[in-house]
């Protein structure tokens, strides 16, 4: 995570590593090593490099920017678990930014969380495959395949495959939550 972010800075301002290295005083080769998580940097030098950047040492420890194009690839997504949940999804975009995308199959009888939660973002689901209750607000809502529902998702929800088949759906979510 660090070395991505120091690269993004390093190269966000043309330095090559010599350079960057010279600026810090550090070596070039302990750069490169940062930068491919070989080594971790010691606490003076996170201190050199945040002040050639102009930065708090905690900004080197952000995620950088996302790509403005990214390609998702079924052996290289992130896998993230629901909140108290079940199921498990697979992020379809590059994360950081202001949409998320995610895949999801649920198998027969398996939700989405235990109980409906809600989070400041706006949601939408599309049914690929099999059929989805979705529960929104206390209601629930059938969606089978080639359907999709849209909701405010500050009000609680939650997503149940009530079917005896495997249910996959594309969960988009804006913006992010945690």
């Amino acid at each position: 995570m660090i070395g991505d972010r120091l690269k993004e800075l390093r190269t966000a301002r043309g330095l090559s590593l010599r350079e960057l290295a010279a600026q810090a005083g550090v070596s070039a080769t302990l750069l490169s090593q940062i930068e491919r998580a070989v080594t971790d940097p010691s606490l003076e030098t996170l201190r050199r490099l945040a002040g050639v950047f102009g930065e708090s040492v905690s900004s080197l420890f952000s995620e950088p920017t996302p790509p403005t194009v990214w390609i998702s690839r079924p052996n290289q997504r992130v896998m993230l678990t629901a909140p108290k949940g079940q199921v498990a999804y697979e992020r379809l975009t590059a994360g950081a930014g202001q949409l998320e995308v995610l895949r999801a199959v649920l198998e027969p009888g398996q939700m989405s969380a235990d109980e409906p939660r809600g989070h400041e973002s706006a949601e939408c689901v599309y049914v690929v495959a099999g059929a989805l209750v979705a529960q929104v607000a206390g209601v629930d809502y059938a969606v089978k395949a080639g359907e999709s529902i849209s909701f405010d998702a500050r009000l609680p929800h939650r997503y149940i495959n009530a079917s005896q088949a495997p249910t996959e759906i594309i969960l988009s979510v804006t913006p992010p939550n945690p």
